[in-house]
């Protein structure tokens, strides 16, 4: 094989402007956000959804998804530059302009925003773009790059898609719903720092404070097994409180467990060990396998116990009594 022959095989080929714009979405992000947000649509009290109500959320919500995704690159194109896993992207890597990439984030958020109000309900798509600028605003611009208490609080946004689900089938927020977001909120600080663990002379480099930069292995490591405590006890709650039933609450459990006994593992050994990464996957199966046992939970005939929701939020008055009601508001 000649030099030049070489040379073609060995280049990498240039992504597509397609490929590039599905990269700018983080589509392997989205597709854990996406179970967060359907599974949830599955236990609430309105029973179960049309396929066409799950579709329109499906799509509403990886536009909402993608398009914070893409701004926060808009955003964060300088740290992309330094860090190895990230100067590969289109704006670092000069495939695509920061102007171009703003305005594809800006346009998917708001193509979002209006499938979800005309086609699912105005709850879910005031939620769902509150998530787009919890992330953009609050973790993105403001916490990021601050303090190294950032994915603790701006981490939250990844916890918005249960609440979209269940106001996409509801037209409300209730007290099973916030069970959901704070199982998700406690389930960041460990998978991340797990994540931060594996990449501190990345995010050194980029200069972001990040848990393990800042206050080192051990202390992470610690903080990591403290939040799972608390995310075990929260996880099993649904189950409790009867929103769930016996089949899941027996799945929380058991993934918990091994959830817990990684963080023992790793804060047992020196040094960031590959039990880290371990961890860091795990935690990414874990999650999905928690919501996907939620909606399996639903077509099993026992274990279940039928208790009245508290509506935190709801998106329009209750009708009087005595008046005719139109079909429920996702089924438009």
């Amino acid at each position: 094989m000649s030099d030049v022959a070489t040379a073609a095989v060995a280049r990498p080929a240039t992504p597509s402007l397609v490929a590039d714009l599905i990269t700018l979405t983080k589509p392997r992000i989205i597709s854990l956000l996406l179970v967060t947000t359907i599974a949830p649509m599955f236990i609430t009290p309105a029973g179960l959804p049309s396929w066409r109500l799950v579709g329109w959320v499906a799509l509403g919500g990886y536009l909402m998804a993608g398009g914070a995704n893409a701004i926060n690159m808009w955003f964060d194109r300088d740290i992309d530059d330094k860090m190895a896993r990230t100067r590969l992207r289109p704006i670092p890597a000069g495939r695509m302009t920061p102007a171009a990439v703003l305005l594809f984030g800006l346009t998917l958020g708001a193509a979002a925003f209006v499938l979800f109000w005309h086609f699912v309900n105005p709850l879910s798509a005031w939620l769902a773009l509150a998530g787009l600028a919890f992330y953009v605003l609050v973790y993105t611009v403001w916490l990021k790059r601050l303090s190294p208490q950032n994915i603790v609080i701006g981490g939250a946004a990844g916890a918005f898609p249960p609440l979209v689900g269940w106001a996409a089938m509801t037209g409300s927020i209730s007290l099973g719903a916030l069970y959901l977001f704070a199982i998700i909120f406690y389930w960041t600080p460990p998978h991340f720092w797990a994540l931060a663990l594996n990449k501190q002379q990345d995010y050194g480099a980029a200069g972001v404070p990040m848990m393990p930069n800042v206050y080192g292995v051990h202390e992470t490591k610690r903080q990591m097994l403290l939040y799972t405590l608390m995310l075990i006890p929260l996880t099993i709650m649904p189950s409790v409180v009867g929103i769930t039933g016996l089949l899941y609450g027996l799945a929380a459990a058991l993934l918990g467990l091994r959830f817990l006994q990684l963080c023992w593992h790793i804060m047992r050994e020196d040094g960031v060990t590959p039990t880290t990464w371990k961890l860091y996957k795990y935690s990414l199966s874990y999650l999905a396998l928690l919501f996907v046992a939620m909606a399996v939970d639903r077509w099993v005939p026992f274990g279940h116990r039928s208790l009245p929701q508290q509506l935190i939020m709801q998106q329009q008055p209750t009708p009087m009594p005595g008046m005719n009601m139109s079909d429920s508001s996702h089924n438009h």
